[in-house]
C-alpha cells in the first residue's frame, strides 16, 4: 500500500506538472483587427496645469490722466481726480467731519500702487483719526471732490474751502495751479 501512495503521489505530481505545462487548444489572447484611418485610436491628452490668474493687486491704484487745461494729473479709482488740501502739512490730514464728506479721502485696504507714469516711490499712506488708511503722494494726503461725478472732471481745482485751497496734483507731486 505504501507503494501505491508513492505512485499515486507521483502520479498526482505528474498530473499537476502536466497541467501547468499544458497548452490550451485555440488562441489564448484575442488580437485586434488592423487599424484603419477611421479607427486609429487617438492619444488621450495629458492634462496640463493651467496657470493661475495673477492675484489681484491689493490697494488703491493711482495713475495719470490728461484733464483739460491742467495737463497730466493724478487720478484714483475709476479715473476720478485727486486733490491736495493745502491746509495739510506733512502726512497728517486736517480734513474730517463735514470737510471729509465734501472732500472724501482716498483710502486703501492695502499698499497703494502706481500705474501709468505715477512714481511708486512717492506713494505712501497715513492713518486717519477714524483709523482708516489714507493714500498719500509726495508726503501729502489725497482726496476726491464730491462734485466730481465722472472721470476726467476737476471741478474742485482752485476752490478755497475749509480754511485752505484745494489743487490737483501732477506726477512730480506738485499742486497744479490753474
Amino acid at each position: 500500500m505504501k507503494r501505491q501512495l508513492l505512485i499515486s503521489g507521483g502520479a498526482v505530481s505528474l498530473l499537476i506538472l502536466a497541467a501547468c505545462g499544458s497548452t490550451v487548444a485555440g488562441p489564448v489572447a484575442t488580437t485586434s483587427p488592423p487599424a484603419t484611418a477611421a479607427s486609429t485610436p487617438t492619444a488621450t491628452p495629458v492634462p496640463t496645469a493651467v496657470p493661475a490668474a495673477p492675484p489681484p493687486v491689493a490697494g488703491t491704484a493711482v495713475s495719470l490722466r490728461s484733464v483739460g487745461g491742467l495737463g497730466q494729473i493724478l487720478v484714483g479709482a475709476n479715473g476720478m481726480t485727486v486733490y491736495f488740501f493745502l491746509a495739510d502739512t506733512g502726512m497728517t490730514s486736517t480734513c474730517s467731519g463735514q470737510c471729509a464728506q465734501n472732500w472724501p479721502p482716498v483710502t486703501t485696504k492695502g499698499a497703494p500702487h502706481a500705474t501709468g507714469g505715477v512714481a511708486q516711490g512717492l506713494l505712501g499712506t497715513t492713518t486717519r483719526g477714524d483709523g482708516t488708511t489714507q493714500v498719500t503722494y509726495h508726503g501729502h494726503p489725497l482726496y476726491y471732490f464730491i462734485a466730481d461725478t465722472a472721470a476726467g472732471m476737476a471741478t474742485g481745482e482752485g476752490i478755497n474751502a475749509f480754511g485752505a485751497r484745494w489743487d490737483v496734483v501732477n506726477a512730480a507731486g506738485v499742486a497744479v495751479v490753474k
